[in-house]
Formats: C-alpha cells, sequence, structure tokens
C-alpha cells in the first residue's frame, strides 16, 4: 500500500520556484526510521529533500518498546507511533507491506518486491534486528514463537487458548517481558536462561538472585543454567530436553534468546558488515559507501551493536542533522535502562559494569522486600558513576542525572541508598541544573521542558509528552517529568485539582473517606460539613452514590429521591424523547419460558420495542413514565426484579453453559456466574461494573474483556481485573490463577470495595487500574497479600452492602407515596404522549431528531411565534396574567420538580427547598424538544439557581431562563408563590400559551426536518 505526499503540498511546490530534490531511501519504518523521518522534517527547512519510505510490515511504525501492553488492550491503534495522515503532511511516500529487496549501487537505484524502483542520492538503512532462534532440533514445529511483532504477539495470544503451559527461551530484557505475558494469559509459565543468572548483561549475581526470587514467588518457574537440546512432540511442542538431559514438559514455547542485526540488504550489494553481523559506519554514520547511512539496531559502531532505542534515535538525529548541512558525530550513547519486568522494578545507568580499580561500590540488600541497590561511585567518593537497581527503582531518574553531571555530589555516597537524617528529599527536581537530561530516550533536558512548559502554556504530562516527546520511549523519565510539571505549575502560582465542583474542593475518594469516617448519611449533612452552596448536577449523584455505596439505604427514600440522575431518580434507563427502557435482572443468562413470556406479554401490552442486550438480558424500551411501577408490578409477579440497568453498579455477569452442557466446559460457569450476580446486584460504585465467567479457556463469555472476569481451569478459575470493552477497550490483568470459587468470592469483595474506595467519579475500573500507583502488582498486594492491612475492613463493608440489598422496583411497586411520584402531572390524571413515534422492522421506535442546526432553527421560530401574537394584537391577552393554583406543597419533591398540566401546555415546577425559594418553567428542554425538565437536578453555579436537563445535562437559569453554557436558546420561566401550602403560578391565558408551549406542537417540533417545517399558523 502507497501513502504518497498529499495533494495540497504538491501543488503547492508546483506553484513554487523549480527547485531539483534530492531524493532520499529510508528503508524500515519502525521507531528509529520514523525518527529520522521526524528529524529530517524537521532539519530540512530548505525543503531539498524528497523522503521515501519503505515498510515491510502491514502497517506503519509503532512502539516496539512498549509491545507488552499489547496483551492488555489488544489495539494496534494504541501503539501507532504517529497518524498515518502525517506522512502525507509532510510529502513522505510510505510504502506499507512492500521491502525493499535491492540496492543497486552502480545505477544508485532501490527495488523492492513489489517491483517499486526508487532512484536515490542518499540511502538510511534501519532494517533494525531479527530475533535469534537456537538451531536446536524440534524448533520448528507447531507451538514455537518469536517475541518480536504485533503479528507475532496476535499468534501467541491465540495458540495460547489450546495451551496450559508455556516455556520462555532466554532470561534477558524482552524473555521476562515475554514472560510476564504467558503468566497474564493464564499460562503455567518457565523461564529459561543459559547463563548462571538473569539479565547478564544489566544486573550482576545478588541483582539476579533477588529477581529470581521475586519472579518465583509470583509463580513463574526460572531455569538458570539450562541450554536447549531439542524439542520434541508429534507435530507439535510437547517437551523440551536440555544438555543435561533434563526435560519439561510444556505446550508452547517462545524464543527471545537475542537479536542480530537484519543486514542482508547491506550485504546483497557489498557494504562492509562486522564478523558477528551489523552494517559497519564510521562516527557520521557513513557506510563504506559514504551516500548510504546505517542506523539503529542494524548498525555497528565502534565494534558494538545497540539493541535500545535511545541509541538509535541518537543515530537518526545525527544522520538527519548532516543531511542538512550540520557536523555532527555519534559517539556511543548511554545505556541506562529502567524496565518493569514481571511486576518488578530492575534498572541499571551510567558505568554500571565499571571495574574495582576504577570505582568504589556500596551495595544494599534487602531481602524481606526482595530490594538490591549497587551504586558505583569514583575513587574519592565525590561523583556517582553509575549502578544497578533491583525491586526498588523510585530514585532511578535523580541517581541517572547525577551520574551524567561533572558536580560533585550533594551528600554522601552512603545517603544516596539509605536516605539522609534530616530526612531531605533526594529527587528535588527543582535544584536540577537546566542541561540535567530527564529523557534519555529522546534527548530532552530539563530547561526544553520547562520552556515548553511556559512559552506553549502545556497544562498536562500528556502536553508535555506530545510537544517535547519527553517520556514517549522506554517511559521510565515518567516520574521526573511529572515531577517537573507539578514544580513548574507551582513555581506560576497554578494548582491541579480534581475537586468534585464548585461546592467541593475535594475528590470523590476523599470525600468517600469523609462521609465514611463522619458517619454522614444525607447530603445536607455532607455539604453542612465540607461544601458551599447548594449543589449540582455533578457532585449530587456522586454524594447520592457515596451514601449507597456506604450505608446502602433506598436511593428513593426521603431527600435522596431527586439528588439522582433521572435514571437513578426513575429506576429505568431514559431514553430518547424522554421515555425509558425496562431491564429486568436474569442471572448469568439463564431465563425459563415463563420468563421469557412475561416479558413478551408485558411488551405487547405496553407497546414496547424489544432487543437483546449484549448483557444476556432483554431490553424493553418506549416505556412513559406513568407506566413504569405497573410494568414493573407484572414483572415481579412473575419472578423477575431490578436489573439496575440505570446504575452507576452492576449490571451484568455474563456466561457460557459451561460444564452444564458443553463438552469443552471444565467448571459450572452458569452456576457461578449466578451466584456472583446475585451477591453484587445492587452495589452502588463509581461508575458501571460488568463481570463475565466462561467455562473454559476457549473464553465464550469474553471475561478478560470485563471489570471482573472468571476463566475456569482444570484447577479452579483464573480471576481478571479492570478489563473494559466499549470506546477504550482494555484487556483485564490476571490478578490470581486457579482459585476456588470462595477465593474468587473473596477477592471479589475485596477488590470492589477497594475500587468504590478510591477511585475518582465517574472512573471505570480499567482507568482506575492504570491511574493507581503501581498497577496491577499494587492491587495484588493490597488484595491477596493485605499489604495495607484493609482487607478484612473490605470484606466486613461488603457484607453489610450485601445484608442490606433490596429490590428497588419492588419498593416504589408497594409503596403508594412513592408509586405517585411517577405519575405525568401532578395536578390531573390526564396523560399525554410526548414522542412521535414510527413504525420499522415490525416495531416502533421514536421519530428521528432534528440535528443540532434545525433545533436552533425551531427554537427562532418559537420566538418569531410570540413576536407574531404581539403584533396580531394578543399583547392584552398575554398581559392579562393570573395566578393559577397548581398543585399543593407536598406535590413536589425537595429540591426537585414535577410537572403540571396547563391547558395543553406542560410546566416544570421546581421546589427548591435548600435555597427556600420555588421556580417554575416550561417543561420542554429547547435543545432536543423533549418535555424533560421537571426530571432534571436543580442546583447552583455561582450561586444562580439551576436547573440540569437530564438527556445531555444542558443547564439553564431557573431565574432569567438563559442557557448557562452559552446555547442559543433559552426556557420561558414564570413566577411562583406559595401560600397556606398551596403553590400558585402566574400565567397568561391558556389559549394563548398553548399557542407556544402545547404538548403536540413540541412533539412535532422534535422530529421536524428543517428543510420540511411548516410554522403553526398562530
Amino acid at each position: 500500500m502507497i501513502f504518497p505526499a498529499d495533494e495540497t503540498s504538491k501543488a503547492n511546490v508546483e506553484n513554487a520556484p523549480p527547485v531539483e530534490k534530492k531524493t532520499i531511501v529510508v528503508i524500515g519504518n519502525g521507531m528509529v526510521g520514523l525518527r529520522f523521518c521526524e528529524k529530517l522534517v524537521e532539519f530540512d527547512t530548505a525543503k531539498q529533500y524528497r523522503i521515501v519510505t519503505f515498510c515491510e510490515e502491514p502497517r506503519a511504525a509503532y512502539d516496539r518498546v512498549g509491545l507488552t501492553s499489547f496483551f492488555a488492550h489488544r489495539d494496534a491503534q494504541k501503539l501507532m507511533l504517529t497518524r498515518m495522515d502525517w506522512y502525507q503532511e509532510n510529502g513522505i511516500e510510505l510504502h506499507l507491506g512492500d521491502r525493499a529487496s535491492e540496492i543497486d549501487r552502480e545505477d544508485k537505484v532501490v527495488r523492492s518486491t513489489k517491483g517499486e524502483e526508487i532512484a536515490y542520492d542518499s540511502i538510511v538503512i534501519a532494517t533494525g534486528s531479527f530475533p535469534f532462534v537456537p538451531p536446536v532440533p524440534g524448533v520448528d514445529k507447531q507451538g514455537v514463537f518469536v517475541y518480536r511483532t504485533i503479528e507475532d504477539l496476535e499468534h501467541i495470544i491465540e495458540y495460547s487458548k489450546k495451551s496450559k503451559s508455556c516455556a520462555v527461551i532466554g532470561g534477558g530484557l524482552l524473555g521476562l517481558e515475554a514472560a510476564k505475558a504467558a503468566y497474564d494469559l493464564g499460562l503455567e509459565t518457565h523461564v529459561i536462561e543459559f547463563a548462571p543468572r538473569l539479565m547478564p548483561r544489566q544486573i550482576d549475581e545478588a541483582g539476579s538472585r533477588i529477581l529470581v526470587k521475586k519472579i518465583e514467588d509470583l509463580g513463574v518457574s526460572v531455569h538458570l543454567n539450562k541450554g536447549t537440546k531439542e524439542i520434541s512432540g508429534n507435530g507439535r511442542v510437547e517437551q523440551m530436553t536440555f544438555n543435561d538431559d533434563s526435560t519439561l514438559d510444556v505446550d508452547m514455547i517462545i524464543v527471545s534468546a537475542g537479536i542480530r542485526p537484519r543486514d542482508d540488504v547491506a550485504r546483497d550489494c557489498e557494504l562492509e558488515v562486522g564478523e558477528r553481523g551489523g552494517i559497519q559506519g564510521n562516527d557520521r554514520l557513513q557506510t563504506s559507501d559514504p551516500d548510504i547511512y546505517a542506523i539503529g539496531e542494524c548498525a555497528l559502531h565502534g565494534g558494538m551493536v545497540y539493541g535500545l532505542v535511545a541509541p538509535g534515535y541518537d543515530m537518526a538525529e545525527t544522520v538527519a542533522a548532516n543531511l542538512t548541512g550540520g557536523d555532527r558525530r555519534f559517539s556511543g550513547t548511554d545505556l541506562s535502562t529502567k524496565l518493569k519486568l514481571m511486576g518488578i522494578d530492575v534498572a541499571s545507568f551510567g558505568e554500571y559494569e565499571i571495574g574495582p580499580d576504577k570505582a568504589t561500590p556500596l551495595s544494599f540488600e534487602e531481602p524481606f522486600s526482595g530490594v538490591y541497590k549497587k551504586l558505583l561511585f569514583s575513587r574519592d567518593g565525590k561523583r556517582l558513576l553509575g549502578g544497578v537497581l533491583v525491586g526498588d527503582a523510585t530514585e532511578y531518574g535523580t541517581l541517572l542525572i547525577m551520574s551524567k553531571t561533572d558536580q560533585d555530589l550533594p551528600c554522601a555516597p552512603h545517603e544516596l541508598i539509605v536516605g539522609s537524617s534530616g530526612g531531605a528529599s533526594l529527587g528535588n527536581i527543582a535544584a536540577m541544573p537546566d542541561d540535567a537530561q530527564i529523557c534519555s530516550c529522546n534527548n530532552v533536558t530539563k530547561g526544553a521542558i520547562c520552556q515548553a512548559i511556559c512559552e506553549k502554556e502545556l497544562d498536562s504530562v500528556g502536553a508535555i509528552k506530545m510537544c517535547t516527546k519527553a517520556g514517549t520511549g522506554c517511559g521510565g523519565c515518567m516520574p521526573l517529568v511529572t515531577d517537573l510539571f507539578n514544580s513548574e505549575l507551582k513555581k506560576a502560582g497554578k494548582e491541579v485539582t480534581n475537586y468534585l465542583c464548585e461546592h467541593f474542593e475535594y475528590s470523590r475518594s476523599e470525600l468517600f473517606a469523609i462521609v465514611k469516617v463522619k458517619k454522614l448519611e444525607t447530603f445536607a449533612q455532607v455539604m453542612a460539613e465540607c461544601g458551599t452552596g447548594n449543589g449540582c448536577e455533578v457532585c449530587k449523584p456522586v454524594v447520592t452514590s457515596i451514601l449507597a455505596s456506604l450505608w446502602n439505604e433506598n436511593i428513593l427514600e426521603g431527600s435522596h429521591q431527586t439528588l439522582q440522575d433521572t435514571n437513578d431518580r426513575f429506576l429505568a434507563n431514559v431514553q430518547r424523547g424522554g421515555s425509558y427502557s425496562v431491564v429486568p435482572r436474569v442471572p448469568g443468562g439463564e431465563i425459563t419460558p415463563d420468563k421469557l413470556l412475561a416479558i413478551a406479554e408485558t411488551a405487547k401490552k405496553y407497546k414496547l420495542y424489544t432487543k437483546i442486550t449484549g448483557g444476556q438480558r432483554i431490553d424493553m424500551f418506549g416505556a412513559e413514565v406513568q407506566d413504569l411501577p405497573d410494568i414493573w408490578e407484572r414483572l415481579i409477579d412473575a419472578g423477575f426484579e431490578s436489573g439496575h440497568a440505570y446504575g452507576k453498579a452492576l449490571r451484568t455477569v455474563k456466561s457460557c453453559v459451561g460444564s452444564s452442557w458443553c463438552r469443552y466446559g471444565v467448571q459450572d460457569s452458569v452456576g457461578f456466574a449466578i451466584r456472583v450476580e446475585n451477591r453484587y446486584k445492587g452495589i452502588r460504585a463509581p461508575h458501571k461494573i460488568k463481570m463475565a465467567v466462561s467455562g473454559c479457556v476457549r473464553e465464550c463469555a469474553e471475561a478478560q474483556s470485563k471489570d471482573v472476569g472468571l476463566v475456569a481451569t482444570e484447577h479452579g478459575y483464573n480471576l481478571y481485573v479492570c478489563g473494559n470493552g466499549g470506546a477504550t477497550p482494555r484487556h483485564a490483568d490476571l490478578l490470581v490463577a486457579d482459585i476456588d470459587e470462595e477465593t474468587a468470592i473473596l477477592y471479589i469483595d475485596r477488590l470492589l470495595m477497594y475500587y468504590i474506595s478510591t477511585a475518582d467519579k465517574l472512573t471505570r475500573t480499567s482507568v482506575w487500574l492504570e491511574k493507581l500507583e503501581g498497577g496491577i502488582d499494587h492491587l495484588r498486594d493490597v488484595i491477596i497479600e493485605d499489604s495495607l492491612g484493609l482487607c478484612d475492613e473490605l470484606e466486613a463493608q461488603m457484607q453489610q452492602l450485601i445484608d442490606n440489598y433490596q429490590c428497588e422496583w419492588t419498593r416504589v411497586v408497594n409503596d403508594p407515596e412513592q408509586r405517585a411520584r411517577f405519575r405525568q402531572f401532578v395536578n390531573t390524571e390526564d396523560e399525554e404522549p410526548t414522542i412521535e413515534f414510527v413504525s420499522q422492522r415490525d416495531q416502533s421506535r421514536p421519530a428521528d431528531w432534528t440535528d443540532e442546526l434545525t433545533s436552533l432553527e425551531l427554537f427562532g421560530e418559537l420566538k418569531d411565534r410570540e413576536e407574531k401574537l404581539l403584533r396580531n394584537g394578543s399583547a392584552g391577552l398575554l398581559a392579562q396574567k393570573k395566578w393559577v393554583q397548581v398543585g399543593t406543597v407536598d406535590n413536589f419533591p425537595h429540591d426537585g420538580g414535577a410537572t403540571i398540566k396547563y391547558g395543553k401546555s406542560q410546566i416544570a415546577v421546581f421546589n427548591f427547598t435548600s435555597r427556600g425559594e420555588w421556580y417554575a418553567s416550561q417543561n420542554m428542554c429547547p435543545h432536543k424538544k423533549a418535555f424533560v425538565l421537571s426530571r432534571g437536578i436543580v442546583g447552583d453555579q455561582s450561586g444562580i439557581p439551576k436547573v440540569a436537563c437530564p438527556l445531555h445535562k444542558k443547564t439553564f437559569s431557573l431565574e432569567t431562563g438563559e442557557s448557562l453554557q452559552g446555547e442559543d436558546y433559552d426556557i420561558r420561566t414564570f413566577p411562583v408563590k406559595v401560600e397556606g401550602g398551596k403553590v400558585f403560578l402566574e400565567l397568561p391565558p391558556t389559549e394563548i400559551l398553548d399557542k407556544l408551549l402545547a404538548t403536540e406542537i413540541g412533539c412535532s417540533m422534535a422530529t421536524s426536518c428543517a428543510s420540511k417545517h411548516e410554522p403553526v399558523a398562530v
């Protein structure tokens, strides 16, 4: 696939004076090849070069350093390093899926496997490396994989579904990443290393000993001093035999035994290559042909092939600079690296292999927590030269910078390991010099980051990454980048907060702790204790969710009712036009024929649209608010209860049929799913929760894409957590393998309560885990090892919520007072349809909404109606307003609204109890012409009383009717007074108001098309 230069840029070139462009062919579009293209575009201000790049893989450059993260999200797009249109915008011709197979140095032409021929002036070879596969018998059997590309990972994932165990050949950096991937796939995992220690190029014997222990504590077996002699099996991998004749039974093997430079295209055109591979290059990175350059892992410089991305980036920048008039030399590079392998920090920096004749070592080993540190100092102890860190690499960034500076140490050498007696902070980033290198992968200094933050007003760490490239390589510098960002904000007098809203200067987790400790039970108590104002549509649902998560009172009791979003307030999902959908609970997806009949009969009676959900339930759409209690009553009589599809709570526990029916099933997945769903139903959380139970590793229930997923094995269940489908999919992480049902329940109890207690508002478990310091390893420590000593409390909290469960539908059905709150109008038993339906595939659905432009035009038409009324002599009638009784105080909920009918018009009346004020407005939201404003949450914004439309959170002043979000529409408001417990509105005659606000007019406008809409005559 060829992506040519953008036509616009071609046109610009055509209109400009003719310039003879030189052609550079870049062979290889990996991380280093792309970096060269980026730097050449940046440096080539004269636009003297045409860039053509060949990419053998089916996709453009992606983050190979972060390859293992693919197992978490399974989304190749998330690894892409730049947008596809970036190549076009910068005039780069990208040949995807096409290998540059031949360099004709005599005719100066590059030829590809697809027949392309490109004449060149210069070539940059960035072909990278290929995995070394030991030539042992049986290595070609089915089930042997390398770990290099996204396609490799996709094959590993697919093959793992029919495997139980995996061996990784190679205990280096990539080998341990591959072992982590196999472990997370639920496989029994073995690491096979030929050397006497793990990561022999990065850490010493003591560091390896700590690393081995920590890895084996996770359940991964480590085999040192093992060379593979043979791989045996009947067509596929079954057993490994080692040089000592010992054997290991495995189902699959991942080979990660090092890399070799991919220099074949150079050999074929007779460029000089090293004895053990690698394209020979000088300090300018020119090969034996001065018009051909080699960079990255295919290049041999100074007798060394670099296997890290940072040296490749340095090479790319060096060549790009020299091709555009510079005179740079590549003299080697820093090989420091920080990784998290199997969840364990491992880092080496500076001259960590220097001998005792040039350096004095200082070591620290703490076997209980698995921490090892070895720092190497100059003989006089004044400078840090390098070091190795295992188990705790929090100070890596600071130590790396210290090892690169010529300045004397700011403290005694031992304080860099054990800290100072005065408690001084090692990482005082503000005191570091501006030339301190923060990101070694991209050679970004502290000064460059500070300058970018200040001049470009960067407001997030993500913006820093995008602008400066800091943190986009290995990611090891991110703690320093974050510290620097916070330091610069503080210096500028700015503060980044995660407060709920203007009413609470606390995050959700902080507010949760306050409510819990002080045993606050109502929104009024919470507001009095730690808030200001009257609340809003943001904080009210958050607080009521916290109250439900702690005390599990019925959400419609007393003052709780009007704190809820409309879904929770009316126990159903609001849909287009203001109707609701009803979803009864179907635990585990198991349902009887009689219950299916009950759903069918209910849907037919109330003319509801029915659809099977993705969570193995049946959804019934189109229910009017006043019909909801009657619908629930029929369903409850048939044995159903609320499915909580409307709440930030457990939705479903999806299951396959498991061992009950499936020939592959190894556990009763349906029975366990029903047990899990019935245990956690109704529990409120920061966001919705979805679970699944699969009866075998074939994973038909898709448990690894859920917040909580259980995958059956022959020994029990593998427990996966914090997955997510939807717009931003995330593969769940394996928390623990092969546990029984009781242990699984115990860990899920703890997990959910820890999430409920600590997550920010509207945060799914997937995002929560990604933001959680320490990630899955921290979660494993808290949930399984009880590292914080919280498990007993978390279990007790969960049991309290389970014990207090009640079906919310049943409470409404059995309570006449609550049932009355579902009336359409509080001042009459009349009912009016508020939605126009159309027929589609033998069912009814709402007519299409108008688009945004049409909606604004229709609002303008309402204004025209009023002006026409005034011009037609109705001004006197409009002025003839009178006070009309519309109900009693008891008809209107505290701090909420209800609807009254006046003629043919609907009016929302709000009892703003916490302010001691009453307001009234039209019930139709002008945004989508839906009659729903009375169901919105009331609150204030900078002291202005407001209502938020429950459909799209459009907010309007209750005093003036103006949009508080700067929209071009507003709402009509009416004066209210209360006398003797009676509520009065000051209104014009019905015949006048109906010409402006009648329900039938709103319904018509809601679905009209701008090109066809005809104004109603007045």
